[in-house]
């Protein structure tokens, strides 16, 4: 992860700017630059993960364009060579130099032909216009605000927006901002005619491959595409200049991608997981996955007084008071600082987003497959504020970059594009089209393929989450509770826990609770969805879940 910022107004204190900036310095430890356009203030914080030669740093700028980007632009390598052929010249060996000559072909249509995860700033000299941009789900963060004199700014974290924006505001995914006006380029949730899938696969930054078949009703030929796409996304992902890791929970998503990345590679990778010390779930299945796919794996494991000690800075880190981010962010947070401190990995690849495209425990509850696709949408298009902003966080603030195969654009645009009638449990097994993609390939053991996975709070243990309780029941009273609690209009506490984590919050984003626009909760609408906790245990289907 890098991280960038900008203040797109002439004048804007230089000092004051870098004291701000200076609140992400985890996320680009190895250098900082900070330039003047004449119209406004670019920064950015250097992890150097692609082309890791001095010459890869940024802000990259000509004559005419001066850009800075956190992100992987994948497939590049092949673009790249097609772009020197057409007579442009590169500095560096980094990914993100591209993004000056597809700027100068494309203009803002570049947006969408990025088979990429970013957030970047751009100033077009010409013009004199500031351009910002975000990827389709949100897996490089960006935020806004406006500065006391109303000038737009923008930075990878909130927290460097404090004390400069009287409001802060999450960039919406999919977007580009120019001068101040959004524009949706792709919403990932609901494929078009002319998305990265309908051009078949694979995509235009990944010549090689083998071609889909056309989408079909046939589960067979579904779930041939299924694994065909998923294998792609991870190939793409392990391109990497820099040593690379992998989490492993033991569940089917990390599991899987554990799994392919193996494969793929012909050598043993380096994989991680963390429970509890007394009643850790999923650390045997993890284990289990690790012999079987011969990795070299590494456990950690944690107690109460270092689940009670990282409330504050996870809280800090997160900018959130949604109680499942919190809480599925704990163990991820102390996992990755433990790989910051003991090993020189630099990648970690997850596997979040699954879950929003295949579905969740409680969406078995969804009354019909318009039901269950629309939930699915909502999901994927707030993703940025819940699952891809806790795996940011956690990875970033201990200066690692995440990437995220379930993620890839033309993988999630054709899963979105199967019928949903398909995709909901009408097969007594959650997730069950993923699953059946794999099942005949060897790649995992049948039990790992097959097994219900718990949520990932209560995966690392369920004595985390009790011990978060306790906690914040110890720091209330009732009367205090209800006092405190009425105090917030917006998104009210609803249990002490909640109270605990939103006076966190508040004591480092004063102000800032609409950033997040409510709790994290299944659909209360569904019959058997009507719980007061979010946690997958508390549904009737949760059944051997977590066993």
């Amino acid at each position: 992860m890098c991280s960038i910022m900008c203040c797109c107004r002439a004048g804007a204190d230089r000092e004051e700017f870098s004291s701000l900036f200076g609140r992400s310095e985890e996320r680009g430890p190895d250098d900082t630059k900070i330039i003047d356009t004449g119209r406004g203030l670019i920064g950015f914080k250097r992890l150097a993960i692609m082309g890791l030669s001095p010459e890869g740093m940024q802000p990259f700028s000509d004559k005419d364009i001066c850009v800075a980007c956190n992100g992987e632009l994948y497939g590049f390598r092949p673009v790249r060579e097609a772009l020197i052929k057409e007579g442009w010249e590169f500095k560096s060996g980094s990914d993100c130099e591209l993004l000056l000559p597809l700027y100068k072909k494309y203009g803002t249509g570049m947006f969408r032909l990025l088979d990429a995860e970013f957030a970047l700033v751009l100033f077009d000299k010409a013009s004199g216009s500031f351009l910002a941009a975000r990827d389709p789900f949100g897996i490089r963060p960006l935020f806004y605000g406006y500065d006391s004199e109303g000038a737009i700014c923008f930075a990878s974290e909130a927290r460097c927006l404090v004390g400069l924006c009287q409001k802060i505001f999450p960039f919406p995914p999919g977007c580009y901002c120019r001068d101040g006006a959004f524009v949706k380029y792709r919403d990932v949730s609901a494929p078009t005619a002319d998305s990265i899938f309908s051009r078949r696969f694979p995509s235009p930054f990944h010549p090689d491959g083998e071609h889909l078949s056309d989408l079909s009703e046939d589960l067979d030929t579904i779930c041939r595409n299924i694994r065909l796409l998923l294998t792609d996304g991870v190939k793409k992902r392990l391109d990497s200049d820099a040593p690379m890791g992998f989490l492993l929970s033991g569940g089917l998503d990390s599991s899987l991608v554990c799994a392919i990345a193996s494969r793929l590679l012909g050598r043993p990778i380096r994989t991680f997981a963390i429970g509890m010390a007394e009643d850790a779930i999923d650390l045997k299945y993890a284990r289990e996955a690790a012999e079987y796919i011969g990795s070299k794996h590494t456990e950690i494991l944690i107690d109460r007084e270092d689940v009670i000690r990282a409330l504050d800075p996870v809280i800090s880190i997160l900018g959130t008071y949604d109680i499942t981010t919190i809480r599925a962010s704990i163990g991820m947070y102390l996992l990755c600082r433990e790989i910051h401190r003991t090993t020189d990995i630099r990648v970690l690849m997850t596997g979040e987003i699954s879950d929003e495209l295949f579905g969740y425990k409680y969406t078995d509850f969804a009354p019909d497959a318009a039901a269950f696709q629309a939930e699915s949408q909502k999901r994927v298009r707030e993703l940025y504020l819940y699952d891809v902003l806790r795996a940011d966080r956690c990875i970033s603030d201990n200066s690692m970059e995440g990437r995220v195969p379930f993620g890839d654009l033309a993988f999630a645009e054709y899963v979105m594009s199967i019928d949903p009638e398909k995709k909901r449990n009408v097969y007594g097994k959650g997730k069950y089209l993923l699953r059946r993609a794999f099942l005949d390939s060897g790649i995992l053991p049948e039990d790992i393929l097959m097994r219900e996975k718990a949520a990932f709070s209560d995966a690392v243990g369920h004595s985390m989450v009790d011990y978060l309780k306790e906690y914040a029941d110890s720091c209330y009273s009732d009367s205090e509770f209800s006092s405190k609690a009425a105090s917030f209009d917006f998104c009210p506490p609803f249990t002490k826990e909640s109270l605990l984590y939103r006076e966190i919050f508040e004591r480092h984003y004063p102000g800032q609770a609409e950033m997040i626009p409510g709790y994290w909760m299944p659909n209360e609408s569904w019959e058997g969805c009507r719980v007061a906790d979010p946690s997958a245990r508390y549904l009737s289907n949760y059944g051997d879940s977590g066993k």
